[in-house]
């Protein structure tokens, strides 16, 4: 059989860590082949070395039979490899066709009408529906993401490599794109798709390759291998699916937000007059697409956005007018939707990053001077116990981490304190099913042990499966708020699109 794609006793080292062991990866042409891992398995770092953005310390690559030595990106592009990024790699004040020919100018002078041309060409041909002439900024998430796949189209790429291409992507975003996948693949076209989620490995893959701390573990035939049997093979034990909790046993209310309203960017309002009780002993989810006011909304209560009216209650105290930092030395725990913009300095250690709350208090600091000691200590059991996988342990930056681990910092520096609110935003966004696991079981025990839990997630299995009460969001309005046990995925995506309920199981807002 001949491949397309032949990565053979692949190994690469950083200091502290190997990143890829021996790892054997083989893909057909026309072929869409998923490589599962853990978060920090060196799935990426593979790939990177594929693009041409590291280069491996041993092993072999064929491209198409042909022994090759891939020293950067363009040299990968001259073969026909192209990559899409998890954080994508746009310039947000330029044009669809202005990002996609960066770079590939070819001169002084470049014909942007030929280009263009060309990019609705391509837009129509695989199903991409994308202007040439958009900006950047004014387009969503998925669609940016749609501009980075025509970037790799438009310079003739035949093998396309997706970093966790639906971390940041809405549910019909999700959709959309294993369609645009399945177009590609039957034009041809051999797609590498880096990812933890099995339902989607299920959807759109026909072969599987696992790898589980830099090593490789098999390959798999995806229609004759069950997703539990996948996940086991990528964590190397039984994960269990299931979300168990006890009985509910609601405490006093610990966030109340009464008639809020909050402007947006376009300064019009994003929150409508939106009200919301949050007991303790409760997890209260937020459903509702991307971009119906929940940002807007967990900015007020964090305090990162001023409210144009209304009040919010924190454990019985009218905490409108109070900081960020008053709020959080109150209790609340904030795990926000942004890991790289609002959850962690990139440039800075772990260990500034997990006393960034904290430092100046008595345990890390007598004063102007940090007692490095304690904090070093208390950065480490947060890693152990929430197993942060680095190269280079406490010390390791921020932004040199992969996705999944630095949520699991953020969710370990959040949730330590011990607050009495957590506003969870997106908590398992990037992570795998073991992580997932660990994470929703650590929200849960939040909730057994009488805090107050608000979770904002598109991931409506996630809402069902954690949450005890459901507030959906519509254009920033609250549609309604239901018992999680006595409704369902029907009704609440019902809702999500603005129409109310009126099966009788609405709940106290």
């Amino acid at each position: 059989m001949s491949y397309v794609i032949e990565m053979l006793g692949i190994r690469k080292e950083f200091p502290g860590i190997v990143a890829n062991d021996n790892i054997n990866l083989r893909v057909e042409e026309g072929e869409i082949h998923a490589i599962l891992g853990e978060n920090g398995a060196g799935k990426s770092t593979l790939m990177s070395i594929l693009f041409g953005l590291y280069q491996a310390d041993r092993g072999i690559i064929r491209v198409r039979g042909k022994e090759v030595h891939i020293k950067s990106p363009n040299d990968a592009y001259d073969l026909g490899i192209g990559m899409v990024h998890q954080h994508f790699q746009l310039v947000h004040n330029f044009t669809v066709a202005e990002n996609i020919i960066l770079g590939k100018e070819g001169g002084f002078v470049y014909d942007i009408k030929k280009a263009s041309k060309k990019i609705k060409e391509l837009s129509e041909k695989y199903g991409l529906a994308i202007e040439p002439d958009m900006i950047i900024e004014d387009i969503t998430v998925g669609m940016q993401q749609r501009v980075e796949i025509l970037k790799m189209l438009y310079r003739d790429a035949d093998i396309l490599i997706f970093d966790e291409p639906t971390a940041v992507l809405t549910p019909q975003e999700i959709e959309e794109l294993m369609q645009i996948m399945r177009n590609l693949a039957a034009e041809g076209k051999s797609i590498i798709v880096i990812t933890h989620k099995l339902d989607e490995i299920k959807a759109v893959a026909s072969k599987c390759t696992i790898i589980r701390r830099g090593k490789f573990i098999d390959e798999v035939v995806v229609k004759d291998t069950s997703a539990s049997e996948m996940a086991a093979m990528m964590v190397g034990r039984p994960v269990n699916f299931v979300v168990e909790k006890k009985p509910i046993e609601r405490g006093e209310v610990v966030l109340a937000v009464k008639d809020l309203c909050v402007m947006n960017a376009k300064k019009v309002l994003g929150v409508k007059h939106f009200s919301l009780e949050v007991h303790g002993g409760e997890i209260v989810g937020i459903a509702g697409v991307d971009g119906n006011g929940q940002s807007e909304l967990i900015e007020a209560i964090t305090g990162l956005r001023p409210i144009h009216s209304g009040e919010i209650y924190f454990n019985g105290e009218n905490i409108t007018s109070y900081s960020i930092k008053k709020r959080n030395e109150m209790g609340l725990g904030h795990i926000p939707e942004d890991r790289q913009k609002r959850g962690l300095i990139l440039n800075a250690p772990l260990t500034t990053n997990m006393v960034i709350k904290e430092y100046y208090k008595k345990t890390f600091s007598n004063g102007s001077i940090l007692n490095y000691g304690a904090i070093n200590k208390y950065s480490q059991e947060i890693i152990d116990k929430f197993d942060v996988r680095s190269g280079e342990g406490i010390n390791s930056l921020a932004g040199k981490l992969s996705g999944g681990n630095q949520q699991k910092a953020i969710i370990g520096r959040e949730i330590t304190p011990d607050p009495d609110l957590l506003i969870a935003v997106q908590p398992t966004r990037g992570l795998d099913v073991g992580a997932i696991e660990f994470i929703h079981k650590q929200i849960v025990d939040q909730r057994d042990r009488g805090k107050a839990v608000l979770l904002v997630s598109f991931e409506l299995d996630e809402i069902f499966n954690l949450s005890d009460r459901i507030a959906v969001i519509n254009a920033g309005e609250l549609i309604d708020v239901v018992n999680t046990k006595e409704t369902d995925v029907h009704k609440v995506g019902l809702m999500m699109a603005g129409i109310k309920s009126d099966d009788g199981n609405k709940e106290e807002k």
